[in-house]
């Protein structure tokens, strides 16, 4: 069991969000996946950033200016989280629509490789204090890994 790789237990259909979508496509993008976040990447592919709905709600309060977390990049989920629902987001009114995603993005990723074992990818996750890490090659997204994903190698 733990002689397995992230390419064992890695979800690959991850949804990722383009570097100059708008704030109010980003909405409607969480609330149709419902999603709290996701990878950013640019024409080329390439991964950015990440963008969550911590991001999302700082922009639309005009918060821009304010630190963000980014000790908790809020990565892609597929279940909506405790701290928001889809009510609350249909009540976030779209102000400015010439704000981006790549304004207010995280830039900082937390990343493995494929080949990376599970017990390294589960002791990356604990040192960081995360629950999902993407899996890149370079620079290009090839999925993502969840401690959910690594507790249900557990329990098999």
């Amino acid at each position: 069991m733990l002689n397995k790789t992230v390419k064992d237990v890695m979800n690959a259909d991850v949804l990722s969000v383009p570097e100059g979508m708008t704030v109010e496509d980003l909405a409607a993008f969480f609330e149709d996946n419902e999603v709290s976040g996701a990878p950013v990447v640019d024409d080329g592919g390439r991964l950015v950033g990440v963008v969550s709905l911590k991001n999302l709600v700082h922009s639309l309060a005009g918060s821009r200016n304010a630190a963000p977390d980014r000790s908790d990049p809020s990565y892609f989920v597929r279940e909506w989280e405790d701290h928001f629902n889809p009510e609350e987001l249909q009540r976030l009114r779209v102000v400015d629509t010439e704000v981006t995603v790549g304004d207010f993005m995280s830039r900082q990723i937390h990343t493995v490789t494929e080949d990376t074992g599970v017990r390294s990818c589960a002791r990356k996750m604990l040192e960081l204090g995360v629950h999902r890490l993407l899996v890149t090659d370079g620079d290009q997204l090839r999925g993502i890994v969840t401690s959910f994903d690594l507790l249900q190698l557990v329990a098999e």
